[in-house]
């Protein structure tokens, strides 16, 4: 069943029910998408406290929007 063919039933429920929706599938999509962290583990987390390259290639482009002054 496709989005298109349920969309008139959805914009057909009440508000209540369509958070109630909402709520159902947000559940349904963590548990089908979630993979569980365990204990003990270490997973990479990406910070960019050393994004040089993206630092200057936006330090570039807010001067480029600056211009001539």
């Amino acid at each position: 069943m496709s989005l298109i063919e349920v969309w008139p039933d959805v914009q057909s429920l009440s508000r209540l029910d369509k958070i109630r929706l909402i709520q159902v599938l947000a559940q349904d999509l963590e548990q089908a998408d979630a993979a569980p962290i365990e204990p003990g583990q270490s997973y990479p987390i990406w910070s960019p406290d050393r994004a040089f390259t993206a630092a200057a290639a936006m330090l570039q482009a807010l001067e480029d929007d600056k211009g001539p002054a």
